[in-house]
């Protein structure tokens, strides 16, 4: 298993993680055995968002004896009420559902702290402006959270989050489809019909990557396989089916990114998930079904696939591609962001514009025209 520092957190998580939303669907020994399995095989970060008791103690059950060696996602403000599950800023209910999360998993800490799904404005409001935030820092202070994060589907919320500057991390969701939307406070508007006419990452989302990154607020990602419809070509939005492997590897090659959290019912596919650390390059390759769906393509954007490799002056195209990506979208090139790219090494000045990369690119980008550019801006 790989691991990536979770940006200014400086946690070392896996790459794939685990969606713990599914565990309570299954037997209390199995979902306990299943989440054991998974950290034999390096996972060492999972999601609880789920309040339910049952959920709660299988998680606390499986980090018995480890937990040292598992990074929590504990989210504050998903409660329990009345047997159901409830968001809620109200610190009547909030602070004993920490509780409960706390004893549940046998621990005096959680190493996130998330401000539990904020998807409007309105609720952003009402998380910032109210003792709800207060708690949340106050957590913090006292060391009961390691980090705070907060979890959004909305890339407003999630550009807002990693400019506040005390937000150190976001889970996000995720997924080719997903990339395509623009951004909305409705959720269930993400899995309906999707435009034919839509191509390419949407402006938003781009923008709160590379923000994110130039911010080192990581992202941890959710909802990575749509539900599972990018596997089905007849409810695929791109009439391709995907592979989960291909999911993966689309996430985890956007700026920022540190972690896939998977959602696993079997040991199956927690392994199959797993094996995506030793995966091939053709396994891999989301880029080439993209490219050859018959309803959308992402035609002249980078997507950092690495289609691009081998380049005859061992140039990394893509994480120049990230680079000047970033960069352009600041009036000034951050020093960080420009020290990052020298410290590739091989930058784009040595581009010989033989042009063997574009030949290879599914989406028709002017690559070598990009490391002249690139060159210019950072070394001009």
């Amino acid at each position: 298993m790989r691991y990536r520092k979770l940006g200014k957190t400086g946690l070392m998580v896996s790459e794939i993680g685990f969606g713990g939303e599914w565990l309570e669907r299954h037997e209390f020994e199995e979902s306990v055995e299943l989440m054991k399995y998974a950290h034999s095989l390096g996972v060492n970060i999972i999601d609880c968002w789920m309040p339910d008791p049952k959920s709660r103690d299988i998680i606390g059950a499986a980090m018995e004896g480890c937990r040292e060696e598992w990074f929590v996602q504990g989210h504050i403000g998903s409660t329990y009420q009345n047997g159901q599950y409830v968001r809620s800023r109200d610190l009547a209910v909030v602070k004993p559902a920490i509780e409960d999360l706390l004893a549940r998993m046998k621990t005096d800490y959680i190493d996130l702290g998330m401000i539990h799904y904020v998807d409007s404005q309105d609720q952003w409001d009402e998380c910032m402006n109210t003792e709800y935030i207060h708690y949340v820092k106050e957590l913090k202070k006292t060391g009961t959270i390691r980090h705070i994060g907060i979890s959004t589907h909305n890339p407003r919320i999630a550009k807002m989050a990693a400019e506040s500057g005390f937000i150190e991390m976001i889970l996000f969701s995720i997924n080719p489809a997903f990339d395509m939307r623009p951004a909305t406070e409705d959720l269930d508007s993400m899995f309906g019909d999707y435009d034919q006419n839509l191509s390419g990452i949407d402006p938003e989302r781009a923008e709160f990557y590379q923000i994110a990154e130039e911010n080192d607020v990581g992202i941890t990602v959710m909802k990575g396989f749509f539900g599972g419809r990018l596997f089905d070509s007849e409810r695929s939005p791109f009439g391709v089916a995907f592979t989960p492997l291909q999911c993966i590897h689309y996430a985890l090659t956007r700026p920022g990114v540190t972690s896939i959290l998977c959602g696993f019912d079997t040991k199956e596919q927690v392994a199959e998930a797993a094996s995506y650390e030793n995966a091939s390059p053709e396994e891999t390759d989301y880029a080439s079904v993209i490219a050859s769906a018959p309803l959308h393509a992402y035609s002249g954007q980078c997507t950092y696939c690495g289609h691009c490799k081998p380049c005859p002056m061992d140039i990394d195209i893509a994480m120049v591609n990230k680079f000047y990506d970033l960069a352009v979208l600041q009036p000034e090139v951050p020093e960080s962001v420009r020290q990052h790219y020298l410290d590739l090494g091989v930058t784009a000045s040595a581009c010989i514009g033989c042009q063997s990369c574009e030949s290879r690119c599914p989406f028709g980008v002017a690559i070598a025209d990009r490391m002249a550019k690139a060159a210019a801006l950072f070394e001009g």
